[in-house]
């Protein structure tokens, strides 16, 4: 697995202009939502999604968007890769799993009720 030890970072004015256009589309839509208040909800909430579908389509237009779309592609093909256990052996994980914390919540029980038996009634003297 080859990795890429070095990150560019090219931040160009129009790259930045992007980014803030995004921005300022995001909060023009939460702003715009909140001032057309007297109108109906689904009339602010189209409002809403339009300003914010602008600010998504304007960040997926820039230089971090197409690096954020490429990371989503690479991941995806990651996980095709994965080889995912069968049925049989998930059940087998699983119930491995549970008598490991039935195990363990037994032995946890035992120890405090021994711990409370020598504590309050051998120690202290202290009979219930």
């Amino acid at each position: 697995m080859a990795t890429n030890s070095q990150i560019e970072t090219v931040n160009t004015s129009a790259d930045k202009a992007k980014l803030a256009a995004a921005a300022l589309l995001l909060l023009g839509g939460i702003v715009a939502f909140y001032s057309l208040g007297r109108l109906d909800l689904w009339i602010r909430v189209v409002a809403l999604l339009a300003l914010v579908a602008l600010a998504v389509g304007a960040f997926f237009t820039s230089e971090s968007g197409k690096q954020l779309i490429g990371f989503g592609k690479e991941s995806v093909k990651e996980v095709k890769k994965v080889v995912w256990p069968t049925r049989k052996e998930a059940l087998q994980n699983t119930a491995m799993v549970f008598a490991f914390v039935f195990l363990m919540a037994l032995f946890l029980w035992i120890t405090d009720k021994t711990l409370e038996f020598v504590l309050y009634d051998l120690i202290l003297g202290w009979k219930r």
